[in-house]
């Protein structure tokens, strides 16, 4: 499928605040697949398409993973809110055509993965820094993703966890092996 018949589809899907996020999201996608030397329109796909399972109510998404035969763990299993980049995943695959590579962004875009490809990162960070984000260090963190996509990931990735000690949530093993990912290979 083309990225303006993804795009109609997403605004058809969803709400006009998580569409307008979705947009900057693969705004902020173009200009890092430029950036890092990506193909622009693959980034703008993934970026339009990330949150397409966003809104679906809990018990539509829990329905979706097992009639998909889609495998979740346990912090999935508790944290339902997660799912969505799954089942976004596996519906950019069924209904847009996407590429194991395009679906495997997708699919990290909230947690990141170990070895993370360029196009993992430019979606994780996109989502992360695009133009309607206001939170505190996001100017930091939107210099910091052009110079260094790697230190940027990162540096979020340390940000979320330590929100997450905080409030004494779990951590997905995902998001800790991202980060020691990264590490090692710096």
């Amino acid at each position: 499928m083309d990225l303006e018949q993804i795009q109609e589809d997403v605004k058809n899907t969803l709400s006009e605040v998580r569409y307008n996020h979705s947009r900057a999201v693969m705004e902020m996608c173009e200009k890092l697949a430029v950036q890092y030397n990506v193909d622009i329109e693959t980034a703008k796909k993934v970026g339009i398409a990330h949150d397409i399972a966003k809104e679906m109510p809990e018990e539509e998404k829990l329905q979706y993973i097992k009639d998909n035969n889609i495998k979740i763990d346990e912090i999935e299993k508790t944290y339902t809110r997660l799912l969505h980049a799954k089942i976004g995943a596996d519906i950019g695959v069924k209904r847009y055509g996407f590429t194991k590579e395009m679906a495997d962004a997708v699919k990290c875009h909230t947690t990141g993965r170990e070895n993370m490809t360029i196009l993992d990162k430019i979606l994780y960070m996109a989502d992360e820094t695009s133009l309607e984000r206001d939170f505190e260090d996001v100017e930091y963190i939107r210099k910091l993703v052009f110079e260094d996509i790697d230190e940027a990931v990162i540096y979020f990735l340390e940000k979320v966890m330590k929100k997450m000690f905080i409030q004494k949530d779990k951590i997905h093993i995902d998001t800790v092996l991202a980060r020691n990912s990264l590490l090692k290979n710096k």
